[in-house]
């Protein structure tokens, strides 16, 4: 008589926490039909479960606090935090929860989620690059990540625009977005 013992491989899933510290959520926008304006929100939390094993069954949770834009300018920095864009009193953040994940570990993947901004939830789908791990000096282990994604504004209810004289707007409506997080395994 034979035995035959059947084992099944458990996933291995780690939970890492972003670096606020060395991560950076930037953003630009067509300013004036001719120029990008350029921005960055500096307070930005969150997670990431990765499972070694499946890709696509890896969690992102991030929450950005909006009230942190900068765009070096100022009295554009109190206009963007007011109703007539993020309405910061009433919308603090902005959050991204993945709902898939498509790719192979290591390779660039497709991690699609739910981004809320201005009380508005829409799907977008962020491409995603690993930019690999290191131990750090203090004996924990960090991975890097590059993500980019462009979103129409309106869509989210921010609709503030002038037109100009000439023809064309002041704000343009598609905003490029790209992140560089820096995570540190937990």
């Amino acid at each position: 008589m034979t035995s035959t013992a059947t084992t099944t491989a458990t996933p291995t899933r780690t939970t890492w926490t972003i670096d606020p510290a060395h991560s950076q959520v930037e953003f630009a926008v067509r300013h004036l039909m001719i120029t990008k304006v350029r921005g960055r929100f500096t307070g930005v939390k969150g997670t990431l479960v990765t499972d070694e094993a499946d890709s696509t069954t890896s969690q992102v949770d991030v929450v950005i606090d909006v009230s942190t834009i900068d765009t070096r300018e100022p009295q554009r920095d109190a206009h963007l935090k007011s109703p007539d864009f993020f309405d910061v009193e009433k919308y603090p953040t902005l959050t991204f929860k993945s709902t898939r994940v498509t790719g192979a570990p290591g390779d660039r993947l497709t991690v699609v989620g739910d981004l809320t901004i201005h009380g508005v939830t829409r799907e977008v789908a962020l491409d995603v690059t690993s930019e690999g791990r290191a131990k750090d000096p203090w004996g924990g282990e960090r991975a890097g990540y590059s993500a980019t994604t462009k979103i129409n504004r309106r869509d989210f209810g921010l609709n503030w625009n002038q037109a100009l004289e000439t023809g064309g707007f002041l704000v343009g409506d598609e905003i490029a977005i790209s992140l560089d997080l820096e995570l540190l395994r937990q």
